[in-house]
């Protein structure tokens, strides 16, 4: 299937995001027949709208996967949203949906370095969970999940794209629901009427298995 080609501002700090959809949608890098599966941590993030579950990548992805598992162990997701949800297309069969702290002083830890998918092997496939930052090394607590295979997010060699560190494993028809849910006028520039009218309320996030 073929798209136009576009562009559009992603994450908290407002970082600029070029978009060719028609390009060959990306496999997910390092998944070798025969070979050992790397090892993933599981996080349920408890919904307003129903549970999504998430593999994190600890050992392709370290460095971001520790980070979200700290704000998971200290319950910092806890109450926390999903406020944005951005449609690549009018069927909302691309998109993602965005959810976090988005810089709350009182829960937000120090940012991390940044690990990009040319060193992890991962790629934004759907389902993919992936980290908003401004300027790399600037991502703390947002994050964001894709809808539709979007490859065009990873790292190539003129722009450090952005931090893959796990998947949806269950839960992505909770995903496509909160692409769904109706929007507002809110937000300023290209991010006018990409905010949710109602956040979906992430009630609790918690490892499980």
């Amino acid at each position: 299937m073929s798209f136009r080609a576009f562009g559009w501002l992603l994450a908290a700090g407002g970082l600029w995001i070029g978009l060719a959809l028609g390009q060959d949608a990306a496999p997910d890098a390092g998944a070798v027949p025969g070979a050992t599966a790397p090892a993933t941590v599981n996080v349920v993030l408890h919904t307003a709208l129903g549970d999504i579950v998430l593999a994190l990548e600890k050992e392709r992805a370290p460095i971001t996967s520790a980070n979200f598992l700290r704000y998971v162990d200290q319950k910092r997701l806890d109450g926390t949203e999903f406020y944005r949800a951005m449609k690549a297309d009018e069927e909302g069969e691309f998109g993602l949906i965005q959810g976090g702290l988005r810089g709350n002083p009182k829960r937000v830890l120090k940012p991390i370095a940044h690990e990009p998918t040319s060193a992890t092997g991962l790629s934004h496939v759907s389902g993919a969970i992936s980290m908003a930052r401004a300027d790399p090394g600037t991502a703390d607590a947002d994050f964001f999940i894709v809808i539709g295979d979007l490859p065009s997010f990873d790292a190539r060699p003129d722009d450090p794209g952005y931090a893959v560190f796990g998947r949806v494993v269950a839960g992505m028809d909770v995903v496509r629901n909160i692409l769904q849910q109706p929007r507002s006028d809110a937000g300023e520039g290209v991010m006018k009427g990409q905010m949710l009218a109602s956040p979906v309320k992430i009630l609790t996030a918690r490892r499980v298995g």
